[in-house]
C-alpha cells in the first residue's frame, strides 16, 4: 500500500487526535476557522551523543505559531534553531516533549500517518532547492500531488497555476540547469504549494541566493502569505527576513530566549535595536 494514499485503516478507527489527519474526517476549513494555533510545542527537549558528551539540542522549549503568521526562527549555529525546525516538520523526534500540528500529537502517529500528514499539511522550501536535475519545473511541482494520489490531469493544471502565480508561467517546461537559482527557489515555493498545505517550512530560503534575489524570494512568500493565508515558518540568519515577519523566535543554547512582535524591533539598514 503506497503510504501517501488516504487509505490507511488507522486513520478512520484510531483515537479522535490521530482521527482528525485524515482528509475525509472533517473539513481542513473548519480547522482554520476553529484553531487559533497550527503548531504547538510543549517541554521539547532533545539530546544527541557525541562519544562521552551528551549534548542538550533542545532543553524544554515551548513554542506556538499562530494559524495564518509569518514567523521567523532565528539563533547561532548550534543554537537548536534546526533541531526545532525538523521537528516542526516532521522530520525528527523529541526524547521529551509533544508537538502538534493542527491539534494533532504527531508522536501518536505510526510511519502511514505521518507520511501523510507530511504529504498534506506542510510544505517545505529547502536552502539548495531539493529539486529533481532531470525534470521540468511542471514534473517537480506535480510530484507532491502525485505522492497525494490526485489524478494526472488535475496535478497538472495546478502546477501550472502554482508556476504562473511565482511568475515561471513561461519556464514550465525548464529544467534546473536551465534556471537561475532565483527561479529554482521559486519552483520550490510552488512546489511547497502543492497540496494546500497548513504550513510552509522554509529553511534559510536566501542563503545561496544574492542580495536582490533574495529579497524578491522573501517578498514572494509575504504574498503567499497573505493571499492564501498559509503559516509560513523560516529558520533564517537573513535579517531581511525580519521586516516582513509578523513575529521573531530567538533560540539560544537549546532554549526559546524570546519571542518578538515584529512592531517591538527597529530595523535599519545593517543593524537592529530592540532585540
Amino acid at each position: 500500500m503506497n503510504p501517501e494514499q488516504d487509505t490507511h485503516p488507522n486513520a478512520f478507527n484510531a483515537e479522535p487526535e490521530k482521527a482528525s489527519i485524515h482528509p475525509e474526517s472533517r473539513d481542513p476549513r473548519l480547522d482554520s476557522l476553529q484553531a487559533p494555533f497550527v503548531v504547538r510545542a510543549k517541554g521539547l527537549k532533545k539530546t544527541y551523543q557525541m562519544g562521552e558528551e551528551t549534548v542538550h539540542a533542545l532543553n524544554g522549549v515551548d513554542f506556538n505559531v499562530k494559524r495564518g503568521e509569518y514567523i521567523s526562527i532565528m539563533g547561532p549555529s548550534g543554537s537548536g534553531k534546526s533541531t526545532l525546525f525538523n521537528m516542526i516538520g516532521g522530520l525528527d523526534k523529541p526524547n521529551a516533549g509533544r508537538i502538534f500540528i493542527d491539534d494533532v500529537d504527531i508522536a501518536s502517529l505510526d510511519t502511514a500517518e505521518l507520511a501523510w500528514l507530511r504529504c498534506h499539511k506542510i510544505g517545505y522550501i529547502f536552502q539548495s532547492y531539493n529539486l529533481i536535475p532531470v525534470a521540468s519545473a511542471l514534473d517537480n511541482v506535480m510530484l507532491p500531488m502525485t505522492f497525494a494520489g490526485k489524478q494526472q490531469a488535475d496535478a497538472q493544471d495546478k502546477a501550472v497555476e502554482l508556476l504562473t502565480k511565482v511568475g515561471l508561467g513561461e519556464r514550465i517546461l525548464h529544467k534546473p540547469l536551465e534556471m537561475s537559482g532565483g527561479q529554482q527557489q521559486r519552483v520550490a515555493c510552488a512546489r511547497a504549494l502543492a497540496n494546500d498545505p497548513s504550513i510552509v517550512l522554509a529553511d534559510e530560503p536566501t542563503a545561496n541566493l544574492d542580495s536582490k534575489t533574495g529579497e524578491e524570494i522573501i517578498e514572494l512568500l509575504r504574498e503567499l502569505n497573505e493571499d492564501q493565508n498559509v503559516t509560513i515558518i523560516t529558520a533564517t540568519h537573513d535579517h531581511k527576513m525580519l521586516a516582513v515577519s509578523d513575529r521573531i523566535a530567538w533560540v539560544r543554547d537549546g532554549k526559546m530566549d524570546k519571542i518578538q512582535e515584529r512592531a517591538d524591533i527597529n530595523i535599519t539598514e545593517g543593524e537592529m535595536h530592540g532585540i
